[in-house]
């Protein structure tokens, strides 16, 4: 790590070297962001626990610039920073039929003829 002398900065030195370290800090803080975002995959089950409230389980609908968007069981939109989630056990999870899914299942036609 190279060795910086701030005590012979000036003030405006100062100030864009803060300007400077606070952009690569914000960078940083995305990178881990967007990384754990990745860890998960639209149309997952995911649960997360709200402040002052039971836990909330739901599916991941959407990656957004620093959060992802989950869709409740009763419809709710949240939007959740990846960091909170965690994934639901399949075991636990409810039962995943074709509704559960979000997959609309139609008639076999090829029967009628």
């Amino acid at each position: 790590m190279r060795h910086i002398d701030i005590d012979s900065l000036s003030e405006e030195e100062l100030i864009e070297l803060n300007h400077k370290v606070v952009a690569r800090l914000r960078f940083l803080s995305q990178m881990r962001s967007h990384s754990t975002m990745l860890d998960f995959r639209i149309g997952e089950r995911v649960k997360f626990r709200p402040d002052g409230s039971p836990e909330v389980t739901g599916t991941l609908t959407r990656y957004n610039k620093k959060t992802v968007t989950i869709i409740t069981d009763s419809g709710q939109h949240w939007n959740v920073a990846p960091g909170l989630l965690s994934r639901v056990d399949s075991g636990s999870a409810r039962n995943t039929s074709s509704d559960d899914a979000g997959v609309v299942r139609f008639p076999d036609r090829t029967a009628e003829k």
